[in-house]
């Protein structure tokens, strides 16, 4: 049977100090050894994409117009089956969804280096980005196509990319074998150093946090797809239950909106 607990509210979500504690819960897996730590302060946040409609990307300096979001280093592909998802859903675009197909023919869409797989980039951002001015519209071109189909774009899009703004990591307690998995948001420092050289970024940005559901609704799909339909579950009727009685930590970047 599962257990829970809240953690303390001390712990950080992005390492830094003054002012952004988050709160998390965590709960016994029922199926498997492992427990889930979730971060609740981001996951019952208003937290929405502003992705063409406020998003400044994430390069050097607030650049809108370009329309690239996220998507301006390419994406690393987490592991075989990954590649083999992202190859098969590249080959099934049509020139009317992608507005790289061209390019992608001639050399794959995908360069391996260093044993690492990653999308590749056409002017400056992925290679599955169409852009501004594309006559289906700015966007993911894998995303584009799910739609379309009437289908989940996790269902073709790259692990990094249905994931981001949530991001999962496991650690397993090498004497026992025991997993404890944790959902939390996806900061900059996710990015490595590059990361505290963008000039914004969506999970630390006030305007970001203006959605109409919370994130563990707004994203449950996701959530599924990282943790498993049973962890959803509990987390959400735990949400459900600490919205409807108590007030639940806002979010760092609300309350410096609130400043």
């Amino acid at each position: 049977m599962a257990t829970v607990s809240t953690v303390a509210t001390s712990r950080t979500a992005s390492g830094r100090s003054g002012g952004n504690e988050h709160e998390w819960w965590s709960v016994d897996d029922p199926d498997e050894d492992r427990t889930w730590l979730f971060d609740v302060t981001f996951l019952a946040s208003s937290w929405s994409c502003l992705y063409g409609c406020g998003c400044k990307g994430v390069l050097d300096a607030p650049a809108p117009e370009l329309g690239q979001g996220c998507c301006s280093y390419g994406a690393h592909l987490s592991g075989p089956e990954d590649v083999a998802r992202v190859e098969a859903a590249a080959e099934s675009l049509t020139a009317e969804q992608w507005q790289h197909r061209r390019r992608a023919a001639e050399r794959g869409p995908l360069k391996r280096r260093g044993g690492v797989t990653m999308t590749r980039l056409v002017d400056d951002a992925c290679i599955f980005l169409n852009r501004p001015g594309f006559a289906a519209g700015a966007g993911c071109a894998l995303h584009r196509a799910a739609l379309d189909r009437g289908i989940s774009p996790v269902t073709l899009k790259p692990d990094v990319c249905w994931q981001l703004p949530l991001r999962r990591e496991d650690v397993t307690d090498e004497a026992t074998g025991h997993v404890t998995s944790t959902v939390t948001q996806w900061d900059r420092r996710h990015w490595g150093p590059a990361g505290e050289d963008f000039a914004w970024w969506c999970t630390d940005a006030p305007d970001a946090f203006s959605g109409r559901s919370p994130v563990y609704v707004s994203l449950a799909e996701e959530i599924v797809a990282l943790a498993g339909a049973e962890p959803y579950r509990l987390l959400a009727a735990y949400l459900d239950g600490r919205r409807a009685r108590s007030q639940l930590l806002a979010h760092p970047a609300v309350r410096k909106r609130a400043r």
